[in-house]
């Protein structure tokens, strides 16, 4: 029951994304790839009707709400833009004051809040209002709000389950990520050709009265309802590695023995203090899967946002089939959440299982731009591939590898640190999101093969930035397995 309502609540955040998607569409159907009376500005004609574009158009500070045929593609960057930047500037606030508030009350209040800003937007509608601030502004509060999401359920699921299973709930439970997005857009199709407004007010009644559950509903520690708290720490030496290796390692434990490990923890004597930004940001291992995840994020929006244009041009399939076909893309990130989680937890090697995802990812991304479209079933095929080892990595580190560094040994039992920890990571990955659909929009005009070199580029360096916590987890089974032989000689 807690995982369904934590899965249902950030299920409806990822929503705006799919919903914007589907009017998008909508409303450059009608329009029409008029050209943008910019000298910088480009259509790409016929092909363009109907998909999203998104990023690197031209912006004029004196754009007026759609009446103006010719500027559309603009409104929708600025739209975008203006959502990605507010929710990469508010995450990195979001999770200091997560700590310092119950998390049931900032969770619900920020789920009500969206579900206004996200109907004040559609409302724009039926106000017949035309002026882009407008847009812009809820889109901006819309995106500040949404970073009282991610740290909240993080935080919640973290405080409920250890680590040992961790990876393969928290993969599961990511799905609502993906399957957020298809909601978004199957919702918002229902009225998108007669009354598009309703494409953001409903969902946004949806998203409030889902809020209203939370704060009736959620608990956020098994204390408060007399359940044992997990055992974050607890470790089996023939399944984590690191089990032998120093306490200061990104995931680790000390090296003292598996018995002290089974002790429960200690009571806090009094009510400890939220850590700091600057405080969360020394636990090992934190500062590196940030990197990551900034360019592994990078990757995945850029495929969020330009996939379906990529579709059309390259394979030449209609809009409405480029977009069906862009789904399998989350679906393959359903399945790499789900398989990143469980290697982790048996292998007890997160950073390994990103840096080996990403490894393959690479020549994997090189293969699907050369040989992707020669075919439906090797596009599908390698769309699925594709998604699979791109939003693996992400998904492990926005939830396992968060809750595991949140709840990590150096904090000596301070559990006020999971929700800090978790905005300083999935903050520095959205500055990604936000650089990776722009810098493919300024690419794009050289071709594509260059943003694809782009996007390869970004994955190596994700995988790049991991080489010393996977270096420490190398050594610490190889250490494990030497004393495990000398055991047995003995």
């Amino acid at each position: 029951m807690l995982v369904a309502i934590k899965w249902c609540a950030h299920a409806l955040c990822p929503g705006p994304k799919g919903r914007s998607s589907v009017v998008d569409v909508e409303i450059g159907t009608r329009l029409g790839p008029l050209p943008c009376s910019q000298p910088h500005c480009e259509t790409s004609g016929e092909e363009d009707l109907g998909v999203r574009t998104r990023m690197g158009m031209c912006l004029s500070p004196n754009i007026v709400f759609f009446p103006d045929q010719d500027n559309y593609k603009e409104l929708f960057g600025a739209l975008d833009n203006a959502f990605l930047v507010a929710y990469a500037i508010g995450m990195f606030i979001s999770g200091i004051f997560g700590e310092r508030l119950p998390l049931r009350y900032y969770l619900s209040g920020g789920m009500v809040l969206s579900g206004l800003f996200t109907a004040l937007f559609g409302l724009g509608y039926f106000w017949d209002i035309h002026v882009l601030w407008y847009f812009i502004i809820m889109q901006v509060c819309n995106g500040l709000v949404q970073t009282t999401g991610w740290p909240s359920v993080v935080a919640c699921v973290g405080n409920w389950f250890g680590k040992g299973k961790r990876g393969l709930i928290m993969g599961i439970w990511n799905s609502h990520t993906s399957v957020g997005n298809i909601l978004g857009s199957l919702i918002a199709g229902i009225w998108v050709s007669s009354k598009w407004g309703l494409s953001f007010i409903v969902p946004g009644i949806i998203i409030a009265a889902v809020g209203v559950a939370c704060f009736f509903f959620l608990v956020e520690h098994p204390d408060d309802v007399g359940c044992s708290p997990p055992l974050h720490h607890v470790m089996s030496e023939e399944k984590d590695p690191e089990g032998v290796t120093s306490d200061d390692g990104p995931l680790g434990t000390s090296g003292h023995s598996s018995t002290e490990h089974l002790e429960s923890p200690k009571e806090p004597s009094e009510e400890p203090e939220a850590i700091s930004f600057l405080g969360a940001l020394r636990i090992p291992g934190v500062v590196e899967f940030s990197l990551c995840l900034l360019f592994a994020k990078l990757v995945s929006y850029t495929f969020l946002y330009w996939l379906p244009l990529y579709i059309v041009n390259v394979a030449h399939f209609g809009a409405k089939e480029a977009g069906d076909l862009s789904t399998l893309f989350d679906v393959g990130g359903i399945l790499g959440g789900i398989f990143a989680g469980l290697i982790s937890d048996y292998s007890g090697g997160r950073a390994t299982t990103c840096c080996a995802m990403l490894v393959v990812a690479a020549p994997m991304l090189f293969l699907y731009n050369r040989i992707g479209q020669t075919g439906i079933g090797t596009s599908i095929a390698m769309l699925i591939v594709c998604g699979a080892l791109v939003n693996g990595p992400y998904a492990l580190i926005t939830t396992a590898v968060s809750a595991d560094l949140g709840t990590h040994e150096s904090l000596k039992g301070n559990a006020k640190a999971l929700s800090t920890v978790t905005a300083i990571i999935d903050g520095t990955g959205s500055v990604g999101a936000a650089l990776g659909p722009l810098l493919a929009g300024l690419i794009s005009p050289t071709g594509w093969n260059n943003v694809f070199y782009m996007l390869i580029a970004a994955d190596v360096l994700a995988c790049l930035l991991l080489a010393r916590v996977v270096v420490k987890e190398v050594r610490g089974w190889c250490g494990y397995m030497a004393r495990k032989r000398g055991f047995k000689q003995f």
